[in-house]
């Protein structure tokens, strides 16, 4: 099976698909998706690509760091 992910799906979608999405997501310090709801309400309408401009991360370390784990996020 492919490990596709878009930057502009809703993480709920992303970590609905593959699970391991929401421990990578913490792992680059995305901890408030390991919050109880947070994932069932935010997470409906937050992008990965939103996520990353709120956190004011880098998307290519992002990009790699999804990459060391198997995946590929299509622009």
């Amino acid at each position: 099976m492919d490990k596709l992910l878009h930057w502009d799906e809703p993480i709920f979608n992303l970590v609905s698909r593959h699970s391991e999405v929401k421990g990578i997501m913490v792992e680059l310090g995305f901890h408030d998706i390991a919050r109880p709801g947070m994932l069932q309400t935010a997470g409906r309408f937050m992008t990965l690509s939103k996520g990353i401009a709120l956190k004011k991360m880098s998307m290519e370390t992002v990009e790699q760091t999804f990459l060391q784990h198997g995946f590929t996020i299509q622009k």
